[in-house]
């Protein structure tokens, strides 16, 4: 049986079972890299762990808004928005979220005769900033795939496409520069109204201001929001609500998630505001719109 922990408002864990894993350690490719935890934790208030016992994992953890901090070797560091950092097996530790302003983090706990190459010189604070050619939306959107696949059962199949995809997304972040080239689609870094909607894809999962929208294609405000309003017809941020509910809708089509558990994922934590917005936008309601779907 899989086992999903409930702990944090709209979390996702999925903890594999020793008995499982222990097949994994004897396949001849899983061996080499296998996962054994997974998990998605938003807005994490009060999120602390530590280890004074060293486990046998090397433990990932993507803050993607937010702030945390960990500690190991002796050192600790501050974790904000945008980085990742691994944490060596075999060497105690602890980490947890900031009291003022906690993190949402994508984690994975994973063994394997390639993790320490995978892990090497990532025990500080890695950057994966949006910028022109970032991809960071893909990246979720795989690590979804990842949790979706152990979700959907054990199988050999499933444990070695998991496995295979696991190998692509860290390659993703260790080659972060050929990761963003190999997906380069042409887009004109001076058009801003195109940039603007790339950076608001790519921070799909925040709460963004006008301000900070605007001031990632280097004008005012008020001067991006006219020029944006003439060529996308709508507003900044009325267009990136559309883009949220766009994923929203693609979410509830395509996976099994609680409807609590998409408005993270969309960077609206009021479940009430998130309904009200998208049957603005669609006509119906988010369980109308997953009905239809399915009927």
């Amino acid at each position: 049986m899989i086992k999903l922990k409930d702990g944090f408002h709209g979390e996702r864990t999925i903890v594999i079972p020793p008995m499982i894993i222990s097949i994994m350690e004897r396949d001849p490719l899983l061996s080499a890299l296998h996962i054994t935890d997974i998990g998605y934790y938003p807005r994490a208030c009060h999120h602390y762990r530590e280890r004074e016992k060293a486990i046998n994992q090397y433990v990932f953890i993507y803050c993607i808004d937010g702030a945390g901090w960990y500690r190991t070797g002796g050192h600790e560091y501050r974790v904000h928005a945008n980085q990742y950092f691994i944490l060596p097996a075999g060497s105690p530790h602890a980490y947890g979220a900031d009291e003022t302003e906690p993190w949402t983090i994508y984690w994975i706990h994973f063994k394997g005769t390639l993790a320490p190459y995978y892990a090497r010189n990532v025990s500080q604070p890695v950057d994966v900033r949006p910028e022109a050619h970032s991809r960071i939306s893909q990246r979720i959107n795989l690590f979804e795939e990842i949790f979706n696949t152990l979700k959907n059962g054990y199988n050999n199949e499933n444990l070695h496409y998991a496995s295979s995809l696991f190998h692509y997304y860290l390659g993703s972040l260790r080659y972060l520069q050929q990761y963003r080239n190999a997906g380069s689609n042409g887009l004109d870094e001076n058009d801003i109204v195109e940039a603007a909607i790339h950076y608001m894809k790519e921070n799909i999962e925040k709460h963004l201001t006008l301000q900070e929208i605007a001031a990632h294609t280097g004008y005012s405000p008020s001067h991006f929001s006219m020029l944006f309003k003439k060529k996308a017809g709508h507003a900044p941020l009325s267009y990136f609500n559309l883009l949220k509910i766009q994923q929203a809708c693609f979410l509830l089509n395509s996976t099994d998630m609680k409807i609590n558990q998409i408005c993270y994922k969309v960077g609206i934590e009021d479940t009430y505001y998130f309904s009200r917005l998208f049957s603005k936008i669609m006509g119906v309601s988010p369980k109308e719109f997953r009905l239809a779907q399915k009927g």
